[in-house]
């Protein structure tokens, strides 16, 4: 993911905090490429697509 939205609380986002974003996985800020104009976070985490398994059958 590029680009997205998050609530404003994220704007004091801690390095190496965990966070989940909703239907994408749990993510921690990054604590070298995040800047108070842009942050950065890495997946750490991916969710499960179990709606793909049962499209596919």
């Amino acid at each position: 993911m590029i680009n997205g939205f998050v609530e404003p609380s994220l704007a004091a986002a801690k390095a190496e905090q965990g966070y989940q974003f909703e239907r994408m996985g749990y993510f921690c800020a990054d604590s070298k490429d995040s800047t108070a104009e842009s942050l950065v976070f890495n997946r750490t985490v991916g969710l499960r697509d179990t709606w793909a398994k049962i499209e596919g059958k």
